[in-house]
């Protein structure tokens, strides 16, 4: 039963970055179909914002572990 409450915390967890990252890499991609002289500067901001929302996720992991841990 505590597997099931785990699987559900990091399913919920990772939900919201995903769907973050989704948003932040297709606009990175309309950013370079406008203007593509920016390409280098909009790629790093885009693995800057990727990296800080993965860690959302990361940090869902480990309260899920946290808590499994509890019971």
């Amino acid at each position: 039963m505590e597997f099931i409450g785990f699987g559900l915390l990091y399913g919920l967890a990772v939900t919201a970055p995903a769907l973050a990252i989704g948003m932040v890499g297709g606009k990175a991609a309309e950013s370079t179909a406008r203007q593509p002289e920016m390409a280098g500067r909009i790629f790093t901001v885009f693995i800057l914002s990727a990296a800080f929302v993965e860690a959302l996720a990361l940090l869902g992991f480990v309260l899920g572990i946290l808590v499994q841990g509890k019971l």
